[in-house]
């Protein structure tokens, strides 16, 4: 994907943007907070068995943009063009799974996408970075094969997060 060259392009801005690490991009299906030790084998093992049966699949990354708006920007992304539809599924069927084990479930919509950048505060340079959001509206990333779904543990630090891999679900369905 091309996420690097846009983040390169929206980093000319002077906005204050934390943006995430090229080692670092990949698409959250569900955030889970703090989880007990105790908990993470039973965790992964439900991720792995939600997911098995589900074919593997490719996603565009298509468009750029900011939630909340871009006039008013807290995270900046790309979006999922094709493959957006299998990606809400897989979301459902990790979210479900999880469930019976405590995890609470969104009640919004899963919308999926890459983050690329965390807005650190507002200033002149707001302006400019929704302006080039906008013009990158239809920003054409790529498309990657989506295999499988892992498992990761984050610690945050100074310097930003450190993800460590607990379990890699295959999807094997045909």
């Amino acid at each position: 994907m091309r996420a690097g060259q846009l983040i390169g392009r929206l980093g000319s801005t002077s906005a204050k943007v934390k943006w995430v690490e090229p080692h670092n991009l990949h698409l959250t299906l569900k955030f889970l907070g703090d989880v007990d030790l105790l908990e993470i084998p039973e965790l992964c093992q439900a991720v792995t068995d939600a997911v098995a049966e589900l074919p593997p699949f490719e996603i565009e990354a298509r468009g750029a943009g900011a939630f909340p708006d871009l006039h008013h920007p807290r995270t900046v992304w790309l979006g999922v063009g094709h493959g957006a539809e299998e990606m809400i599924e897989l979301h459902d069927v990790v979210e479900q799974s999880l469930a019976p084990l405590g995890f609470r479930q969104e009640q919004r919509r899963f919308r999926p996408h890459l983050t690329i950048g965390r807005v650190r505060g507002g200033g002149p340079g707001i302006a400019e970075l929704a302006e080039i959001l906008a013009e990158q509206a239809d920003f054409a990333g790529g498309v990657s094969s989506v295999d499988e779904v892992v498992v990761l543990s984050s610690e945050l630090s100074r310097t930003g997060p450190t993800y460590e891999v607990l379990a890699t679900a295959p999807l094997n369905g045909r």
